[in-house]
């Protein structure tokens, strides 16, 4: 009979894989001939060679990839070490270690706002409330989130859908909060007796065995009732305050329906009740809203007439998004838009006609200031609950979650990462390829088949096994790509090499982009709480014209920082650029100073609202997530220079030295102003003392030594430790860049510094005598 069609096809790709049958006789008959001794030591040497070819191969590749993967694998273990903060220094502060997991629902925080109207408000921030006993100068948003909750001993992956109820001049505040340990929402509850500047922790008020959200909290004829979403057990329960607000009990059971996110409101002399069913056959997810009627709130419940309301595209705002609120005589409903992303933001709809036959409501513009800073902002992508209540003084106070992530971004992030991975795996296989290390894509044994004469045993067995064949045909014909390839692209030429080069270059940039996205996290760099409190910080930087590149940079990178409230631009010399110039998403001030001096970077400038002022050069570039570490470290030490340059002073005389000279002795007494937190109170009161005035005349006479004043004055104030260190994860000098260095002779630089410490230790406290260690605060930020 004749040859299979599977070895007349396959004899290139076998010679690569393994021996053919054909070439393997060397006497006898075929396969199905007389199998004397001929053909029978035929079959041995066959074997013991594609034995020892097969022994080649498997070892050739096998070092091939080892060593891809450990240099792939310590490619990708020096980027994530340069590039993303340690999972454990996010912890420090005490958060609890069952909290604040990652969620692919998000990672919600909660914000106060006020404002003169539901329609003015502003963030807490805006408002320039201070809370000495928390470091928080100003209060900042978020003022509730998963690591207050979780501290307080309840602990919570995020937190969601507040809602205020007003009792004198307390203010209680019911949201969502998902258990880190049973995955399962249920309802917490805070007080604030400060108007929402500060929340105690009370507890959780409701845990049922199925999820809980949205608490919809009212009073009605002297009672306190509490409407969660209760979508998983099919109904819409009201509970009643036993022991307000920590104990509730069942008090009816008002609809036998699956609603979302419902409300109750009282218009016209009658209750209506607004929810969305997801379940209903043809309903729009997200897009759904109905109505329900009724002379008391606890039933019962007629449905309108012209329910459903809307079944329209999630986009619209049908959802509920918050309570509704009464202005000026009219009724608005808030909705939450679902396009983007589930939760996007909310909207604001004004009620034109509500009777048991029709409805009627417009948008309008809901008034609030969009954020900016994406996900380093805590409500930076999406946003969707917000109540707005009136207090007896007439001011409004508004409560709203956001979130700087979207809807799963977590298994977005791992499937991407996943993926990276895989096309790296095929960049390896293809490099093996072309190098000559691998020489069947697919396993050996997949494609050893004999290429001479069938048996009709054999032949019988193809026809039974048509998909195993197929199969074959299929492998045989894939494993001719490496000697295909190899003839296209030959590795010892300069195109070869060049092709070799830019798919190492490839891999490495998506082993990189593997690592960003399953061990980087969301991407965001943000703000460290200090006592569960959030602040802000006025960034100032002092340069004059010949360095305006530099600080077009400077202002675009650091006015994305999460904390950053106002850039301060000390203009020195020269004629200052058009705020339109500068690419900023804060307030950017010039503050164009008379006389070209290094001490107009401390002074007294009221317009500041913030109390810590970060000091920054504007060569200086490092990562938002430095700047936030070392703002929290300045919290905790608002008495110290807390900064992320350290130096050493000693020696008779005193001389200036380098960082590693420091670091080399184990320990600082100064910290660079360049790049420093202070006390906008107290560093610039003592700069400008009639005592620091000798000092300020150097500093004037030979332009330098600024910041080794404020160094020795801070000392001269106190025996105990002034300066604080912070390492920084990486920074960038961009003058060396620009060519506009003010200090571009180190030496005539250092000599001229340590005239000034020597100057200085004759009018103040000697800093030679001080010294504090690395690693001090046990924080691993100081090392």
């Amino acid at each position: 009979m004749g040859s299979s069609p599977i070895g007349a096809g396959a004899s290139g790709a076998a010679s690569n894989c393994v021996m053919s049958g054909a070439a393997a006789v060397t006497g006898g008959g075929g396969v199905g001939g007389g199998g004397g001794a001929n053909g029978s030591n035929s079959s041995y040497g066959c074997g013991w060679k594609w034995q020892q070819r097969h022994i080649r191969l498997v070892s050739s590749g096998f070092v091939f990839f080892f060593g891809c993967f450990v240099l792939f694998g310590s490619i990708a273990t020096l980027y994530a070490w340069l590039a993303f903060t340690p999972q454990y220094v996010r912890t420090i502060g005490g958060v609890s270690s069952l909290g604040c997991q990652e969620d692919n629902e998000g990672s919600w925080s909660i914000g106060v706002f006020y404002g003169d109207s539901p329609f003015s408000l502003k963030p807490i921030e805006d408002a320039n409330v201070w809370r000495n006993e928390s470091a928080a100068w100003p209060v900042a948003n978020p003022v509730i989130n998963c690591a207050s909750v979780s501290n307080a001993g309840f602990p919570s992956n995020f937190v969601a859908d507040p809602f205020l109820f007003v009792q004198g001049d307390t203010i209680y505040l019911f949201y969502e909060t998902k258990n880190s340990v049973s995955l399962q929402g249920d309802i917490g509850v805070a007080k604030s007796v400060d108007n929402g500047a500060t929340w105690q922790q009370l507890g959780v008020a409701l845990n049922e065995k199925w999820h809980l959200s949205f608490p919809y909290v009212f009073e009605h004829l002297g009672e306190i009732y509490m409407m969660p979403e209760s979508s998983q057990k099919g109904e819409v329960r009201l509970y009643r305050a036993v022991n307000f607000p920590l104990k509730w009990e069942l008090d009816r059971i008002i609809l036998k329906k699956p609603l979302v996110d419902s409300v109750i409101i009282n218009h016209n002399g009658m209750y209506w009740l607004f929810g969305s069913d997801h379940r209903g056959l043809g309903t729009k997810r997200n897009g759904h809203l109905a109505i329900w009627y009724s002379s008391s709130p606890l039933g019962p419940w007629k449905a309108h007439k012209r329910n459903p309301i809307y079944n329209v595209d999630k986009s619209f705002g049908a959802r509920n998004g918050g309570r509704p609120f009464v202005h000026e005589g009219s009724l608005y409903r808030i909705g939450q838009d679902c396009g983007e992303t589930y939760g996007k933001k909310v909207r604001v709809f004004k009620i034109e006609l509500l009777t048991t036959d029709s409805y009627k409501e417009v948008e309008v513009p809901s008034g609030l200031v969009e954020p900016v800073k994406g996900r380093n902002a805590w409500n930076g992508v999406r946003y969707h609950h917000l109540d707005a209540q009136q207090l007896s003084s007439g001011k409004w106070i508004g409560v709203m979650d956001g979130d700087r992530v979207p809807s799963g971004d977590s298994i977005h992030r791992f499937f991407l990462g996943c993926a990276s991975f895989a096309v790296v795996a095929v960049l390896v296989v293809l490099l093996g390829v072309l190098l000559g290390a691998v020489n069947c894509i697919v396993p050996l044994n997949w494609c050893v088949y004999t290429s001479g004469k069938r048996s009709d045993a054999i032949l019988t067995w193809e026809k039974s096994n048509l998909f195993s064949s197929k199969v074959r045909r299929f492998c045989s014909r894939v494993n001719r790509a490496p000697s295909i390839l190899r003839s296209w692209v030959k590795s010892n030429t300069c195109t070869g090499r060049l092709v070799l080069a830019i798919l190492f270059v490839f891999g490495v940039a998506l082993m990189c982009t593997a690592v960003k996205y399953i061990y980087g996290g969301n991407g965001a760099q943000e703000a460290y709480p200090f006592k569960d409190h959030y602040s802000q910080f006025t960034l100032l930087t002092m340069t004059y014209d010949a360095r305006l590149w530099n600080l077009k940079m400077y202002v675009k990178h650091y006015s994305r920082c999460s904390s950053v409230r106002e850039i301060v631009v000390v203009w020195n010399k020269g004629t200052p650029p058009k705020i339109s110039d500068l690419d900023s998403i804060v307030p950017v001030r010039i503050r164009r100073e008379k006389k070209n001096s290094l001490n107009n970077r401390f002074n007294l400038d009221p317009s500041i609202k913030t109390r810590a002022v970060l000091e920054l050069d504007d060569d200086i570039m490092m990562t938002c997530d430095d700047v936030e570490r070392g703002f929290r470290v300045w919290r905790q030490h608002p008495d110290r220079i807390v900064g992320f340059y350290p130096r050493l002073v000693n020696g008779n005389p005193l001389q200036y030295r380098a960082e590693k000279y420091a670091r080399s002795h184990k320990g600082y007494n100064m910290i660079l102003t360049g790049a420093a937190f202070i006390d906008s109170q107290l560093a610039f009161q003592r700069y400008w003392s009639a005592a620091a005035k000798p000092g300020r005349d150097l500093v004037d006479k030979i332009f330098n030594c600024e910041d080794v004043l404020l160094n020795f004055l801070y000392a001269n104030a106190s025996s105990t430790q002034t300066v604080e260190y912070v390492r920084p994860a990486w920074a960038i000098d961009t003058s060396k860049f620009s060519g506009a260095a003010i200090s571009k002779n180190t030496q005539v630089h250092y000599q001229l510094r340590s005239e000034c410490l020597n100057k200085f230790s004759e009018l103040y406290a000697n800093l030679g005598d001080r010294k504090w260690g690395f690693d001090g605060r046990k924080d691993g930020w100081d090392l």
